[in-house]
């Protein structure tokens, strides 16, 4: 699992260091955020002091009501050992008794000019992409007309070569040779290429290409949700192949069930072309058109009309 540090904050979003400076390296054990509203009236039964809390106007204007005691002791039972961070928003002023606890614990207290609910979205959706699930796979990741087409198939077979006629023929390529996969929601894979070889494409007989560099940074992209697999293998003069393409087959990346099509390779067949139809083939099935179901059913349709033609003849 990924270590997310309460400086990762500072690093990604306009956050001020107020008090509590020492404890910027504090490790941040959950994706989840608080909001200490019940912990301001004394209620710390449920606290979850493990997760960043974030104080907003309604908090702040609660806490200054109260007496200095009772101040006093609500920081006190806020700032933890464990505590991340405490960020307060709206660029409101922060009270002494908070900078003093604060700078004694180690908690880091974060100011942010943001209104709350905006900096609870972003920091959100940033811990929860960090502490999403992981896992890497074998393949080539290109985005063509918008989806995100994760390519497979075992070693030389043809995946690098197609991708990089797909990337001449417009499209932009995310990853080569190994695509890094997190599971940002119940049903949504985000891959994106490793850092050390983003941009590049392995072309046996030619090298390393930076793709970048030869077709221009519209030809790359640095992450795309995975909408559809293709995988490649050798053409088996025994295998049966699809040639309706009636059902649609899964195959499952962690929890997500992704779309996936088997194409044979075999000399002759221009891969890019194919791919970029079944693409295109994709996007209309989730509009509603199904070109395979139309003929089926136009077919069945001729079938039963000439049933019953020939019965009316007999």
């Amino acid at each position: 699992m990924r270590i997310v540090r309460t400086k990762d904050l500072l690093d990604n979003f306009n956050l001020s260091v107020i008090a509590g400076e020492d404890g910027i390296h504090r490790e941040i054990r959950s994706n989840d955020i608080s909001r200490p509203g019940f912990e301001m009236t004394g209620f710390f039964e449920y606290y979850p002091k493990e997760r960043i809390q974030i104080i907003g106007k309604t908090e702040m204007n609660y806490f200054l009501n109260l007496s200095w005691e009772e101040q006093k002791d609500r920081v006190d039972r806020l700032c933890t050992d464990i505590t991340p961070g405490i960020i307060v928003t709206n660029g409101m002023e922060i009270p002494e008794i908070f900078i003093e606890i604060a700078d004694q614990t180690g908690v880091p207290i974060l100011l942010s000019p943001r209104p709350t609910n905006r900096v609870i979205v972003r920091i959100t959706n940033y811990l929860g992409a960090k502490f999403a699930p992981t896992t890497a796979v074998h393949g080539v990741l290109v985005d063509i007309y918008g989806v995100g087409v994760l390519i497979m198939g075992q070693s030389g077979v043809g995946k690098s070569e197609t991708a990089l006629e797909l990337v001449k023929r417009g499209h932009r390529l995310v990853a080569d040779d190994s695509v890094e996969i997190r599971q940002e929601d119940y049903d949504t894979l985000i891959g994106n290429s490793p850092p050390l070889i983003e941009h590049l494409l392995e072309i046996r007989g030619l090298g390393i290409l930076n793709v970048m560099t030869l077709f221009g940074a519209g030809a790359v992209k640095k992450y795309k949700r995975i909408s559809y697999i293709i995988h490649l293998e050798i053409w088996d003069d025994k295998k049966q192949y699809d040639r309706l393409g009636l059902e649609e087959k899964t195959m499952k990346i962690m929890d997500v069930h992704i779309p996936k099509a088997t194409i044979p390779v075999r000399p002759g067949r221009n891969l890019a072309v194919i791919i970029e139809v079944a693409a295109m083939n994709f996007r209309l099935r989730r509009m509603g058109v199904n070109a395979a179901e139309n003929f089926s059913d136009q077919l069945t349709m001729m079938i039963e009309q000439n049933s019953a033609k020939n019965k009316g003849l007999q």
